[in-house]
């Protein structure tokens, strides 16, 4: 895969996590009716947003190990009862597929890499 075609990967597939965060939490399935202050679990990735769309390696380097976090999570949710479960499993997906796309991504866009195919 190119570097570009890794970006759009990583960019797509962290604003769907970021919106099933959000929907899940405020709107699909609530921890409390109404909503919850689970949703406040997504602004870890806003700042990797601006990171991710610029293309910047070391966002893509931080990513990959706090995306862990949200592929743990829903792995431990997958087990809840009803829509809560289904996402927690879309979320586990999600987190798994941005994970492998962000190390791609640092790993082929690391300088050493980049002075090889280059020169």
């Amino acid at each position: 895969m190119t570097l570009r075609a890794l970006n759009l990967a990583s960019s797509v597939l962290l604003v769907a996590l970021i919106a099933l965060c959000l929907l899940w939490e405020i709107w699909l399935a609530p921890l409390r009716p109404g909503g919850s202050w689970m949703m406040l679990k997504v602004l870890p990735l806003m700042p990797a947003l601006f990171g991710v769309l610029k293309g910047r390696r070391y966002t893509y380097q931080w990513l990959s190990m706090l995306v862990l976090l949200y592929l743990v999570e829903g792995v431990v949710r997958a087990t809840d009862p009803g829509l809560a479960g289904a996402l927690a499993i879309a979320e586990a997906i999600l987190a798994m597929l941005l994970f492998a796309s962000a190390v791609l991504y640092a790993r082929l866009s690391a300088p050493s890499r980049q002075r090889r195919t280059n020169g």
